[in-house]
């Protein structure tokens, strides 16, 4: 067995036949769906895009129930301190 062979996982002529069926067969289904090989690329960095911009929108969410606690939290311990400390 070449090395060759044994990289392609079969003889270059019968995977080059697999190939132009496979790549026929794809491009059929494109063609009906109407994409081009581009669509492909941009959905691919959209669902990129989306992912990272969803994990800031949880940070910005995270800080902003943060903050929201802390207006409340912060003058409730702050008051609280006082009230003890003056015993």
């Amino acid at each position: 067995m070449s090395a060759l062979t044994r990289f392609l996982g079969d003889t270059p002529g019968r995977v080059l036949l697999k190939l132009v069926v496979v790549s026929f067969i794809v491009g059929l289904v494109m063609s009906a769906f109407g994409w081009s090989p581009m669509d492909v690329v941009y959905g691919i960095r959209d669902f990129f895009l989306r992912i990272w911009n969803m994990g800031f929108a949880a940070l910005d969410t995270f800080i902003g129930y943060f903050l929201l606690g802390a207006a409340v939290v912060v003058p409730a311990f702050l008051i609280l301190r006082l009230m003890s400390y003056r015993r």
